[in-house]
């Protein structure tokens, strides 16, 4: 018997070793490489946290009250995790994204939350996304914009729960810590819990080749969904006010590196086939560079963790699946052939 509801199973997330899905640089560096799975929280990603610590700190401080309607901006999961929340909570829910085909899946699960979704011209980019709901809040009173690149209650989070949980469960040891940049708010967070608890602690923030924004290179298109959006994030720059973006450190942010959408495909791909641990393009992302920097000299005997944001399952509107979709396109024909003359065995997927 228990008194839990949805809400309460939200972190806690297992935190994992890899063997089989490591550079053999890797291997012979005796690089242990810890994997937090954040996917297993109950929306599917890492945002259920933020979510829930966004609309609590709302709560205890009266600005959000019954009867009023949750609204955000996002690139699909916090506005995943914010539905399920409104949900679970009564509260009416806005998510605002772009019309680009691969947010399918976060549309039909925010639908099914309950949730309403606007749809935003792609060709404007976050900083449309951010203008429109913010215009709408504006001619709403009783709307609640939750603001999640700007809301301090999503570092926060990090630093007393995300940090806290991979520290114990690594068994104090964390030489690298490796995340994607979204809001910034899992680097700000989680990063400056493990640096006060080793100091020697090399935070590193994850960003697409094709918009490095955060060394001050140009932004262009990419497919990396949930990070690079870009414009350089609140919550980084805050870390050094004043200070321009380039290579080098920020704050404890020691380093910004990449991986590009083609390379975030073939790791997401190499770790659900090889470790059964399915994640969607920004974690390949991740993990490519956690293995880019487990081959580096200074890394040998050290233990890197890796932020899994988000499940694969929730990408198949993506790249990330489209040799799959084509096969199974093939392997299960509209209509089904119904014939019995044709022997037992219609298809093999190792033959066909």
């Amino acid at each position: 018997m228990t008194d839990m509801n949805i809400i309460d199973t939200i972190g806690k997330t297992p935190l994992v070793r890899v063997n089989r899905v490591l550079t053999p640089e890797a291997k012979a560096n005796n690089v242990r490489v810890l994997i937090k799975l954040e996917m297993q929280n109950p929306g599917g990603s890492v945002k259920d946290r933020i979510a829930k610590s966004m609309l609590e700190d709302a709560e205890r401080s009266g600005t959000l009250q019954p009867g009023m309607t949750v609204v955000e901006y996002t690139s699909g999961n916090t506005g995943i995790g914010i539905a399920m929340l409104c949900a679970a909570k009564g509260y009416k829910c806005i998510i605002v994204m772009p019309q680009l085909p691969p947010f399918e899946e976060r549309y039909i699960v925010c639908r099914m939350f309950g949730a309403e979704v606007h749809l935003t011209a792609p060709a404007m980019g976050m900083p449309g996304l951010k203008s429109y709901t913010e215009d709408l809040v504006e001619k709403n009173k009783d709307y609640f914009l939750v603001n999640q690149f700007y809301n301090e209650a999503n570092p926060s989070i990090h630093y007393t729960t995300t940090g806290p949980e991979i520290w114990e469960q690594s068994g104090e040891k964390v030489d690298y810590f490796v995340t994607g940049v979204g809001t910034g708010g899992t680097a700000t967070g989680t990063g400056k819990y493990l640096c006060e608890k080793n100091p020697d602690c090399k935070v590193i923030c994850v960003e697409p080749t094709e918009s490095r924004v955060h060394v001050g290179a140009a932004h262009t298109p990419h497919t990396i969904l949930g990070i690079g959006a870009g414009i350089p994030t609140n919550f980084l720059t805050q870390l050094a006010p004043g200070q321009p973006f380039v290579e080098g450190s920020r704050g404890h942010i020691s380093e910004f590196l990449s991986a590009s959408s083609s390379e975030s495909i073939e790791w997401a791909t190499k770790l659900a086939q090889m470790e059964g641990i399915m994640v969607g393009p920004s974690s390949g992302a991740t993990f490519k560079v956690a293995m880019d920097l487990a081959g580096r000299p200074e890394t040998k005997d050290k233990t890197i963790v890796v932020i899994a944001a988000s499940h694969g399952i929730r990408y198949t509107a993506h790249p990330l699946w489209k040799d799959m979709k084509q096969e199974a396109k093939a392997a299960l024909p509209k209509p089904p052939n119904m014939s019995k003359e044709e022997g037992m065995l219609f298809w093999d997927s190792s033959k066909d």
